[in-house]
């Protein structure tokens, strides 16, 4: 991964690759993904069993795709004690931090005569999508419950969960044990874009939802973009990315091993320091050369931060913090002596670890705040996912004659001023 010197015309080149490389997808792949979901419409649980099929499993059937309370009893068999142990923690740690986030309803009487508030209620189904990694053999289960735990905080009463199978037909038992903890309702054997259309429009078998969360490829992330305006939906997220922002005091091999957690994800995918330190930079090349020669997924994190990767040495890290607010990184990391020095200033990140021991993954699997994060500088604007996508807000307004007496003049006035007779004509009706 190359050193550059913060600011320059070169690492100025870098910052804007690094910026623009967004969300891209051509026209093909608009229309192909379009012609899945209105397959589906038409099709319904046989179009998803017909394209399970074609890319995922051959043994999946319209009676056996949606899992059973066997296949379930079963997943239980299957898993250990140090899972379940792991499980409940996550669970545990995540239900806690999203039950803060949870909004009541509250009214208020501002004025003689006059009552306004605001209903809080959750969507009626919500659905949620986990990628099947590798053929269902790397199963995402933090997917679940990121996506499952603040729909149920929400009180949303009826959750899917759609999930490319194995070639065998069968989910593993992990996705489906944490599945059946976060009080999913339904889980059905498809993915990709065919498995949004279904959540999305409903089929024989799957439920139509208000809500559909969760990651995927460009196909799942395309099909979410398409079908946003009939459910609502989490984010349009791009590939992930990681900013670490470290002082000469700074662990090389703790900045190498948290750029290299990001990078392994995608080859899109971007990794970069920023640091005020000439040594820490060049140490850190230098533990990303030998730690990423053991990686399982070795050719998909080089070719990251070849495309994406960069060090760049500022002169101080005020600087850095400048810089990382105009990438708007989807993960940042405060890698200083005293990093709440600098929480104040920081303006736009989706998450910000602080400290040498709060690496990014803390925050994937069981810190408690959730990993759905803004991406491709969208922190500048939106939020992580939370409790309020699974929620509705109702205003509530009631005024007696007296207030309404009070105020109808000034209503007819800014009516009449848009030339809008009727509106005014509601109003004056009542003054009979």
């Amino acid at each position: 991964m190359k050193i550059y010197s913060f600011p320059s015309v070169e690492a100025e080149e870098r910052v804007k690759a690094t910026i623009d490389r967004g969300l891209g997808f051509s026209q093909e792949d608009y229309d192909n993904v379009d012609g899945f979901i209105q397959d589906v419409k038409q099709r319904g649980d046989q179009a998803l069993v017909d394209y399970t099929g074609r890319f995922d499993s051959k043994a999946v059937t319209p009676s056996t795709l949606k899992v059973s309370e066997e296949e379930f009893d079963r997943a239980f068999e299957l898993v250990d004690d140090k899972f379940l142990a792991a499980l409940d923690r996550a669970i545990g740690q995540l239900e806690a931090f999203h039950s803060k986030q949870k909004e009541n309803s509250w009214i208020d009487t501002p004025r003689d005569g006059v009552m306004v508030g605001q209903m809080v209620r959750p969507v009626d189904a919500a659905g949620i999508y986990a990628p099947g990694a590798a053929g269902g053999k790397t199963p995402l289960v933090s997917s679940i419950l990121m996506g499952g735990i603040p729909a149920r905080v929400a009180g949303v009463p009826s959750l899917t969960l759609m999930t490319p199978p194995m070639a065998d037909g069968s989910i593993s038992p992990f996705m489906l044990v944490a599945a059946k903890k976060v009080g999913i309702d339904s889980v059905f054997k498809a993915g990709s874009a065919w498995a949004i259309a279904a959540l999305a429009h409903g089929t024989e078998s799957v439920p139509k939802v208000d809500v559909i969360v969760g990651p995927g490829n460009i196909y799942v992330t395309l099909a979410k973009k398409i079908v946003s305006g009939i459910v609502g939906i989490d984010m349009i997220a791009g590939p992930s990315e990681i900013l670490v922002i470290a002082d000469g005091e700074a662990d090389p091999e703790f900045i190498a091993a948290d750029l290299l957690s990001q990078a392994e994800h995608d080859v899109m995918a971007s990794a970069v320091l920023v640091t005020d330190s000439q040594s820490v930079a060049r140490e850190t090349k230098a533990a990303l050369e030998r730690q990423v020669a053991v990686l399982s997924r070795r050719d998909t994190a080089e070719k990251s931060l070849e495309a994406f990767g960069a060090i760049m040495v500022v002169p101080d890290i005020h600087t850095g913090i400048e810089l990382a607010n105009r990438l708007a990184p989807e993960h940042l990391e405060l890698l200083v002596a005293d990093p709440f020095e600098y929480v104040g200033r920081i303006r736009n990140a989706g998450a910000l670890f602080l400290g040498p021991h709060t690496p990014e993954p803390v925050g994937d699997y069981v810190a408690g705040p959730n990993h759905v994060l803004p991406t491709a500088g969208t922190a500048r604007f939106s939020s992580a996912l939370s409790v309020e996508v699974f929620t509705k807000k109702t205003s509530l307004i009631n005024y007696s004659k007296q207030a309404f007496d009070r105020e109808a003049d000034d209503i007819m006035t800014l009516a009449g001023i848009e030339g809008l007779d009727a509106h005014a004509n509601s109003v004056k009706i009542r003054q009979r």
